[in-house]
């Protein structure tokens, strides 16, 4: 059976709960609102005024982890800090790995044999995995699969999928010898750790993306470029991989000639190929219905 993804061109708060409600799940207990809440310099992280109704009616957290690269949000304090300039001190910020990681397993991995979290990840009843969907220097495009596995490691996690399982060392990962689409697949593993780690301890997680100020590169990158396309709505799921892969198809599927650069973007780090294997390994389906809101 195809899994639904549920559509809203437009993108308001409002059109956010609504999303949220088509899903028919309701997050419940403790509930992490996964986001990045952007880089200190970078401008188009999803804003406060947009996610704060929802991330309200779920009484949620907003979590997050430290980077691996060295900026703004590699340690706690100062991730903090930009976080609460950012606008997201409206709810609690809990930066995850601030207290160290979790060892959870990469199940039939072809790179990583394990994955690094941050260690307040277990404190969580319900998840939700909202979003920005947008490019990436990278991976090629970041959606739910990326804010999944990159975005939910620790420090040392996202240096060990960075590395494609070479290193846990933030400094030393980034001299590391692969293939690009080695770190493609290791992401993969990595988001369908934490949904197997989910799944195995009773907790809830859906999958939402917001498509608007949509650039070439990433919320974590402090020099992050203009949007290259016009908005193209807000996608929710409860398969991950079917919600990043109506986020590509309506990036295709545009008429928008700014699509072409990121297109290009994508392309060139084999991005789009991220689905085809978090499918292959049991993440999700590929073959989805799109159900207009």
């Amino acid at each position: 059976m195809k899994s639904k993804v549920y559509y809203s061109k437009a993108i308001s708060p409002e059109a956010l709960i609504k999303v949220y409600e088509a899903l028919g799940v309701e997050l419940t207990g403790k509930v992490a609102v996964k986001v990045s809440t952007g880089e200190k310099g970078a401008e188009g992280y999803l804003k406060a005024s947009l996610i704060e109704p929802l991330v309200k009616k779920l009484n949620g957290t907003i979590v997050e982890c430290n980077t691996a690269y060295n900026g703004a949000r590699n340690e706690a304090a100062e991730h903090l800090e930009v976080a609460k300039a950012h606008g997201f001190d409206f709810a609690p910020i809990d930066i995850m790995d601030a207290d160290g990681d979790l060892k959870i397993p990469v199940k039939n991995g072809k790179h990583l044999e394990y994955d690094l979290i941050g260690k307040n990840f277990a404190n969580y009843d319900s998840i939700l995995n909202l979003a920005h969907g947008k490019g990436h220097m990278m991976g090629g495009f970041g959606a739910n699969l990326k804010n999944q596995s990159i975005g939910i490691a620790s420090r040392n996690g996202k240096a060990y999928i960075h590395s494609c399982g070479q290193t846990e060392d933030p400094d030393a990962c980034w001299h590391a010898k692969y293939e690009q689409i080695e770190f493609i697949e290791s992401m993969a593993e990595a988001a369908k750790a934490v949904a197997d780690y989910c799944a195995e301890n009773n907790k809830k997680i859906l999958y939402i993306t917001v498509m608007n100020a949509i650039s070439t590169s990433c919320d974590c990158d402090s020099n992050q470029d203009d949007p290259v396309m016009a908005d193209l709505g807000i996608v929710g799921s409860t398969d991950p991989v079917a919600n990043d892969q109506a986020f590509l198809d309506l990036i295709w599927n545009s008429k928008d000639p700014g699509k072409d650069k990121l297109i290009e973007r994508i392309t060139s780090r084999e991005g789009e190929k991220i689905t085809a294997y978090a499918e292959k390994i049991g993440l999700g389906s590929t073959d989805y219905e799109l159900v207009m809101l």
